[in-house]
């Protein structure tokens, strides 16, 4: 589907409309993430839910969300993205009020797995939309701009409204606040969208879609819960899912495609991005709560003023993109992520330490939302429409994945330390270690032979794009 030639940085009133739905849905999945976070001991004393319960309220959001998003990316290339995504979110509207209305910590898990569930549906059918709704260039550079600081600025919101619901109302509003968002989506959605081209009599692959959900289920159960022979299942079932890959006439992920150097790497730059800045919101808000003792709406205000930096990185990373190329940014951004958390090391346990913590948030902030633009746009430019789902899908699936993997993996790290501080300054140098060190990495790959620069793709492959765009009806 398309929506007709434009200028190259205007949009037409229905390509605002398409924006402010598909966009406004990626924002509402991305605060659906951490909006809990920050109010865990209420949620789980309202529901009987112990304090070694208290992970699962996370993990079981995390699992389906990240194990089953490269499968429903697929399902949508092959059976429709707008139908898959409509299913994701009517599924969130019947999630969130079995969470709101949950009275035991059965219901409540219940809600919380339909939740990733519904994620998974509607996450990559949401970008794949959105990347087959404008042309690749200029204009789509903008579109996942702007997504790219909602979807950020999601994770960040998501705590300063979870600590305002949880103070003022209860935690069962933040299940609750989805429902209108929700239904607004669903009834705007049919009349400014159409129907992506279904392909000719393909068939699901369902031993790879078996095998790889399996395998991912099993690797990111075995990081949350630390269990080695769940790890060696996954990694076995993995292994087999790529044989079969091999094999197979309609492959679930095409191995041509998991093979390029730009989908390759940028997904290794998103699974890094992702999983680290999200362990140092953890660390922080841990920091914040338990070594300065500040209230959820305090530490969620903390978390929110600097998540503006997000919205204006946004606005201004595709236009980095367009003049600098993809790679240059991607560097730059996820140094600036990195070198941005320094400071953090060295903060003690008095809150004049606000000082150093919210101006590092800031720059932190404005770095990491050019770095996610950029494997965007990294990870999916340069493919046909009917591969965007699986495009889409895959890096959806990286950002579920390393957002499930970030928080363990660094916390195990901070409890290695008998001080708490100690264990954070520690985790937090890990933090900037692994991010400097894949910044050479993907530098070093995106720039071998065979890798190129998105931006490049766009620019020999404009002016086929856009006479398809003013030869497709709207």
């Amino acid at each position: 589907m398309t929506t007709g030639t434009t200028s190259p940085t205007h949009f037409s009133s229905r390509q605002r409309l398409i924006l402010f739905v598909l966009l406004g849905a990626g924002f509402m999945l991305s605060v659906d993430f951490s909006i809990l976070n920050v109010a865990l001991p209420k949620v789980g004393a309202g529901v009987g839910l112990g304090l070694s319960g208290l992970p699962w309220i996370t993990s079981a959001y995390a699992l389906p969300a990240a194990g089953l998003t490269l499968l429903f990316g697929r399902v949508a290339d092959l059976y429709g993205r707008r139908t898959i995504f409509l299913s994701g979110i009517a599924l969130l509207i019947v999630a969130s009020l079995i969470g709101g209305f949950a009275q035991n910590s059965e219901l409540l898990l219940t809600g919380r797995v339909l939740q990733g569930l519904s994620t998974a549906l509607a996450a990559p059918a949401a970008l794949s939309l959105l990347t087959t709704s404008f042309a690749e260039g200029p204009v789509r550079d903008r579109v996942l701009g702007l997504n790219g600081a909602l979807l950020s600025a999601g994770f960040t919101i998501g705590a300063l409204v979870g600590g305002t619901l949880v103070s003022l109302l209860s935690w069962r509003a933040a299940f609750f606040i989805n429902v209108p968002v929700a239904v607004a989506i669903l009834v705007l959605t049919p009349g400014l969208i159409t129907e992506s081209v279904l392909p000719q009599r393909v068939k699901l692959d369902l031993p790879g879609a078996v095998t790889v959900t399996g395998g991912l289920l099993a690797v990111i159960y075995s990081i949350i819960e630390k269990t080695i022979p769940v790890a060696i299942v996954g990694v076995v079932l993995l292994a087999v899912f790529w044989v079969i890959e091999l094999r197979s006439s309609a492959p679930l992920a095409p191995l041509h495609i998991l093979k390029r150097p730009t989908v390759k790497w940028g997904n290794y730059a998103g699974l890094v991005i992702f999983s680290m800045e999200t362990a140092m919101i953890f660390l922080m808000t841990i920091y914040l709560q338990n070594v300065l003792d500040f209230s959820p709406l305090i530490t969620g205000l903390i978390f929110g003023v600097p998540g503006l930096a997000a919205v204006a990185a946004g606005v201004l990373a595709g236009r980095l993109i367009g003049r600098h190329g993809s790679r240059k940014i991607l560097a730059l951004g996820m140094g600036v992520q990195s070198l941005a958390t320094v400071p953090l090391l060295f903060v003690g346990d008095h809150r004049i330490a606000l000082v150093i913590v919210i101006p590092a948030l800031f720059v932190g902030f404005f770095g990491h939302v050019p770095a996610i633009v950029s494997y965007t746009v990294t990870g999916t430019s340069g493919l046909p429409n009917e591969e965007q789902g699986l495009a889409g899908g895959l890096t959806s699936m990286t950002q579920q994945v390393a957002i499930t993997i970030g928080i363990p993996v660094l916390s195990a790290i901070a409890a290695t330390q008998s001080g708490e501080l100690t264990g954070i300054h520690l985790a937090l140098g890990v933090d900037v270690a692994v991010t400097l060190v894949s910044v050479a990495f993907i530098w070093i790959g995106l720039r071998s032979r065979g890798a190129v620069d998105p931006m490049m793709v766009s620019v020999n492959t404009s002016r086929e794009s856009e006479a398809e765009l003013a030869a497709t009806p709207d």
